[in-house]
């Protein structure tokens, strides 16, 4: 591509934010393929899979992890097709909050952007959290290390300031580590399954694998079983909203942004399902991989299969997949902070919109995102639930603010204009088919997931949720219906600095 092309993209580019009401302030330098890459390292089929194998295990057991990660992935891509659609007619950093407002109003983007930004700060506590516990593992087997709380707590502060400094040196370096990524997590996917493949060792049969059936949850109801055992697929399908909110930093960002929400699905839709198989067909004792020493079912796989030596090579994989994971999530969360301070929304806003003028990057928006992760992962020094709690934050924060704006988009119509990637007559009956997937997958977020329910034991993703929505309530009618404005589509101010910007 020639620079007169690029440069003519980019001011395309500009010009599409500018009549959305923004002038452009961050650097626009990121392709289509780091625009998918982001997404794809949010999801990181190495984190999620890896993290909730021990739960699919107890809640449905085999047969519930492989078919419903065929189930979940194919609901999650039409909810992914529908969100990009509305992408591509608001290609802003604010993502899904701005869709919202445009759409329905300044009352639905409020829910829906803190929603989607408590979820995303709740997705870095977890994610890095989760890292910290698999490098505690990886340090139990080759130094005898003893990862208590406290010390998993220090790991994980290590972590969450690694990503807060690598942020801050500009989208470039982040997108570069994403691309790493995507080839990492793919790689590492082959060689796990390809080394417990051809292990010489006892594989299960595909009877096994695609048929038993396990329930420790206490529960007598086998389809109730079966609906908790979909949470597995249904949390490491979170975080493909990245996209979006890094649209501001992506050229040709009406089309890479969808396109790289729907890729990061599909693609993790295939290799989660051989990762999941490859991990299925070597379990040796199942017992004894739910209740591993490590606290880490894939590693106690890992070990029995291959021994010491390499179990802790697969695990240094799995642990560099997340410290990836982690590092594009901060970038995301760090976007919607910005985004949603620049309208007003966050308190003391004017500090976390402002941008570097070296690197172009919320500097302060990426150390907020890491500090409300510190502290939201800080009662895991305390009780064993509070790391729940925190996925519980995520999952049910981020999962309905995905719908709101597919449910508003249909509910206005012929009214909404589309951008150039859109679904044409599939509009209608896949966003509907995934507006209902998400209520459906909301309310089984929130239900008890082990009997007898006792303080230790409940689901307190219900309380997250409600607690998510009075603190909205809360900050929308002390502060929010003053101070949160989005700007007027076309502002001729915001075209005039868009026009010097470009000359």
């Amino acid at each position: 591509m020639s620079a007169r092309t690029a440069s003519h993209r980019l001011g395309d580019d500009n010009a599409v934010l500018a009549g959305l009401g923004y002038h452009a302030v961050l650097a626009r330098r990121m392709g289509p393929f780091g625009n998918f890459a982001i997404s794809f390292s949010v999801i990181s089929i190495l984190s999620g899979c890896m993290t909730l194998y021990g739960f699919g295990l107890n809640t449905g057991g085999p047969a519930v992890i492989m078919w419903g990660w065929a189930g979940v992935g194919l609901m999650v891509l039409l909810l992914g097709l529908s969100l990009g659609e509305v992408a591509s007619a608001y290609p802003t950093s604010g993502g899904l909050y701005y869709m919202a407002h445009r759409l329905g109003g300044p009352r639905w983007a409020w829910v829906t952007g803190w929603l989607n930004l408590l979820g995303l700060l709740g997705a870095i506590a977890g994610i890095d959290y989760g890292a910290a516990l698999f490098v505690g593992a990886l340090a139990n087997l080759q130094w005898g290390f003893a990862p208590t709380p406290q010390k998993t707590m220090v790991i994980f502060t290590v972590i969450l300031l690694l990503h807060a400094v690598l942020n801050t040196f500009g989208v470039r370096l982040v997108s570069l580590l994403n691309s790493i990524s995507v080839w990492w997590h793919l790689l590492g996917v082959g060689v796990i399954v390809g080394t417990l493949f051809i292990a010489p060792v006892p594989h299960q049969s595909a009877d096994f694998v695609f048929t038993h059936f396990n329930n420790g949850t206490g529960f007598g109801n086998g389809l109730y079983v079966t609906a908790l055992g979909l949470l597995l697929a249904q949390y490491t399908f979170c975080g493909y909203d990245a996209s979006s909110h890094l649209s501001e930093e992506t050229t040709q960002a009406q089309i890479s942004a969808p396109k790289g929400i729907v890729r990061s699905i599909w693609v993790s839709w295939i290799a989660g399902f051989i990762l999941l198989a490859g991990l299925t067909f070597s379990i040796q004792d199942y017992a004894g991989t739910q209740g591993s020493a490590t606290g880490v079912p894939p590693a106690q796989i890992f070990l029995d299969v291959l021994g010491p030596t390499g179990a802790k090579i697969l695990m240094l994989i799995v642990i560099v997949a997340q410290l990836f994971c982690g590092n594009a999530e901060t970038a995301a969360a760090s976007r919607m902070v910005f985004a949603f301070s620049r309208d007003g929304a966050v308190p003391f806003a004017a500090t976390w919109r402002r941008v570097s003028t070296r690197t172009q990057t919320p500097v302060a928006a990426v150390w907020l995102a890491a500090g409300v992760a510190l502290v939201l992962a800080l009662p895991s020094l305390y009780s064993p639930t509070a790391y729940a709690a925190v996925t519980a934050i995520n999952v049910i924060g981020i999962t309905p603010a995905y719908a709101i704006p597919v449910y508003l988009r249909l509910r206005v119509g012929d009214r909404f204009q589309p951008g150039p990637w859109h679904l044409g007559r599939w509009s209608k009956p896949v966003g509907w088919t995934a507006v209902a997937w998400v209520a459906f997958v909301t309310v089984l977020f929130c239900l008890p997931q082990v009997s007898p329910v006792t303080v230790d034991s409940m689901n307190y993703a219900g309380v997250a949720l409600i607690a998510v929505l009075l603190l909205a309530w809360v900050l929308w009618v002390t502060r929010g219906r003053r101070t949160y404005k989005i700007p007027l589509l076309g502002s001729t101010v915001h075209h005039n600095a868009l026009s010097d910007e470009v000359i």
